[in-house]
């Protein structure tokens, strides 16, 4: 009689309290969980389905929320040229969410090449001068990242100052792991874990947050951001081979790389970093971006980075390119993706053909069905590769956005956006992962994330509808229960 008494109160208090400030799908989600299986369901989301965990991140993200829009609040935003409304709304939308200004970056190339990523980094780490910030998702020291490890013996050497962060969860099932810190301490690095798991030290925090972004700042005047991590690029596989990207800057944007650096190194380490104003420019030059760097995370409570994706792609009016490894939406994404390929847009979604995680390779593919029947292009990037590059490009072949004549009357025509970094389309991405994604308002890093997406396409195989359809009742079930874990939070 008790265990019914107890069952019943468990679900009693589930209906009452988990949907509070929530998503539907999170919600829905969880109180699933919580109904079929009170004794466990709950439990776990005292664990990481509790806002209150994350009180201290939170204070400390609104403190350096404030603390950023104070440094940049003499910094207006300004473009190169003038943009259309749209596009000054998007930007207004993200330094509203995130305090960041939209400024100027130099573009000093794309580096789709995996090992020559890594070399990159090491070579620009061999110039630093007085100090090297790195902050990486997953960190192993192994024989393809041992260049870029090097660069940073030498830096210390040197007299440079480094400070590392990377990701513990993300991290430890790598090989190395055990000895990385103590590798780091040889060399001189200052070193720092994010979201550490340390109860000996009393330091809790939920378990299924990561600290996902992928930054690299050398003297405040050169960064590098992308989807790439530091290790070899089997992973701990041997059949699995991942596909990346790092883009190297230059200029003002730089400050705002430093910034979201420093507020997560106070954060694990107490310890303040100066905050950079404004650098000044070169001005323009062939390899000039108009660009803005948008951090998300728990610490936010409004989701900026979904809501700059789907301004994205409302604003697409002729061609919308979606790479992500993990593509799981959300309704709203799910809704504005295919809504506009309902709108006319030709919508291209790439991703890869075997993803590396069992559970989001089934509930990314529990959501084909729809998107090819919206008439969306899936493009599959095929085995043994992970294509893990994550960007969305709208209108990019698009020219400026001046009015043209047609027979139907005048129409603007759009003007080409793109948005990347390591935040995927995922729910996770969203609400669990810390990011940061770069908004490109104008310049050549455009043209550049759509040859690369061109590359990826002509290796790649378009899934069809017919194809989809003889999929069996099995790999269906499968992909369906999957999608009902997606959104637990």
């Amino acid at each position: 009689m008790a265990f019914f008494v107890l069952d019943y109160a468990i679900k009693i208090f589930a209906i009452g309290f988990v949907p509070e400030g929530r998503r539907p799908s999170s919600s829905t989600a969880w109180l699933l969980a919580i109904l079929l299986l009170p004794f466990i369901g709950l439990p776990l989301f005292l664990l990481m389905g509790s806002p209150q965990i994350n009180r201290r991140r939170h204070r400390i993200q609104q403190e350096a929320n404030d603390a950023i829009e104070d440094a940049h609040k003499d910094v207006t935003d300004h473009p190169f040229e003038e943009l259309e409304a749209e596009v000054e709304s998007i930007i207004k939308l993200n330094r509203h969410l995130t305090g960041f200004p939209a400024v100027i970056g130099h573009n000093l190339g794309i580096h789709a090449d995996y090992r020559k990523s890594i070399q990159a980094m090491a070579d620009a780490i061999d110039q630093a001068q007085r100090y090297v910030y790195v902050e990486i998702y997953i960190t192993s020291w192994d024989e393809t990242t041992d260049p870029f490890f090097q660069a940073l013996a030498r830096a210390r050497q040197r007299g440079v100052e480094v400070k590392f962060l990377f990701d513990q969860i993300g991290s430890l099932k790598y090989k190395g792991y055990r000895t990385l810190g103590k590798r780091l301490s040889e060399i001189d690095v200052d070193w720092r874990l994010m979201l550490p798991l340390q109860i000996h030290k009393a330091r809790f925090r939920r378990p299924d947050l990561r600290n996902h972004r992928k930054l690299v700042v050398i003297d405040g005047e050169r960064g590098f951001i992308g989807s790439l991590n530091l290790i070899k690029r089997e992973y701990k596989t041997t059949d699995r081979y991942w596909i990346d990207y790092m883009v190297e800057l230059t200029g003002p944007i730089v400050v705002s790389l430093q910034a979201v650096f420093a507020v997560d190194w106070y954060t694990e380490s107490g310890e303040y970093i100066e905050m950079l104003t404004e650098l000044e420019d070169t001005g323009e030059t062939p390899d000039t971006n108009y660009v803005q760097l948008i951090p998300s995370g728990p610490g936010y409570s409004t989701v900026p980075n979904l809501r700059m994706f789907i301004s994205l792609i409302h604003h697409a009016k002729s061609r919308l390119i979606i790479c992500s490894p993990y593509f799981v939406p959300d309704e709203s994404l799910l809704d504005a993706v295919t809504t506009a390929c309902y709108r006319g847009v030709r919508v291209e979604l790439y991703v890869s053909q075997r993803a590396d995680q069992f559970m989001v390779d089934h509930a990314q593919s529990s959501y084909y069905q729809s998107l090819l029947e919206a008439g969306i292009h899936i493009y599959q990037f095929p085995k043994p590769f992970v294509l893990h590059s994550k960007f969305v490009l709208a209108d990019p072949d698009a020219g400026r956005a001046d009015p043209e004549e047609t027979d139907e009357g005048i129409r603007l025509k759009s003007h080409p956006l793109a948005a990347f970094g390591s935040s995927n389309l995922d729910m996770r991405s969203f609400g669990l992962n810390y990011e940061s994604t770069m908004l490109v308002a104008q310049g050549d890093l455009i043209t550049e994330f759509n040859e690369l997406a061109a590359n990826y396409r002509a290796v790649s195989h378009e899934l069809t509808l017919e194809e989809w359809n003889k999929r069996g009742f099995f790999r269906r079930y499968i992909d369906n229960v999957m999608r009902l874990t997606s959104a637990l939070q």
